[in-house]
């Protein structure tokens, strides 16, 4: 009986496969240009690459690299952006959740009466960086995103998540 009460949608975050596979990419990259780098230096192996300027380039690139990765992996796992979406007409709310950064904000937990939904929006930007955004549109003129990001959704897919909550929560769709 919960099933029909309540809904809940699981945003994704930054533990997409595509994050994993640009974190070890970078990682191993610039592990290879930091190890050429530093060989150069000491004179290991059989590189032909003077220290300087190449050497140095090589080594400077390699350190950006690693510090990008490491930056991505804490990223993948602390699961920024990642969380989800309640819709209860059981308590009559709705709970919008993510985790963010570390810190005294870490925790985005947002909760609003289900009273105050006007409208669910659906905003379609086509073009070179297509946009599909479900908004939920609140009294006082808010509205609050609550599509994922990274990991557009078909337009089928957006037509049916935003129609199937706009029935479920019996407001109007707006913008298809």
């Amino acid at each position: 009986m919960d099933e029909k009460l309540i809904r809940r949608y699981i945003i994704v975050g930054e533990r997409r496969s595509s994050n994993y596979w640009w974190a070890f990419t970078v990682l191993f990259g610039s592990l290879g240009f930091l190890v050429t780098g530093i060989s150069s230096y000491f004179h290991i192996g059989n590189a032909d690459i003077a220290f300087f300027p190449q050497g140095l380039l090589m080594s400077f690139y390699g350190s950006l690299g690693f510090l990008l990765s490491f930056y991505w992996w804490f990223l993948i796992f602390w699961n920024v952006g990642g969380g989800f979406n309640e819709f209860n007409k059981k308590d009559s709310l709705i709970r919008i959740f993510r985790w963010g950064y570390p810190g005294k904000n870490r925790r985005i937990d947002l909760s609003y009466p289900l009273q105050d939904i006007q409208a669910i929006r659906v905003e379609l930007n086509q073009g070179l960086d297509s946009q599909r955004t479900i908004y939920l549109k609140l009294k006082g003129k808010r509205e609050i995103p609550i599509t994922g990001i990274g990991q557009p959704l078909t337009l089928k897919e957006i037509e049916k998540q935003a129609s199937e909550l706009a029935n479920f929560l019996q407001v109007s769709l707006e913008g298809l």
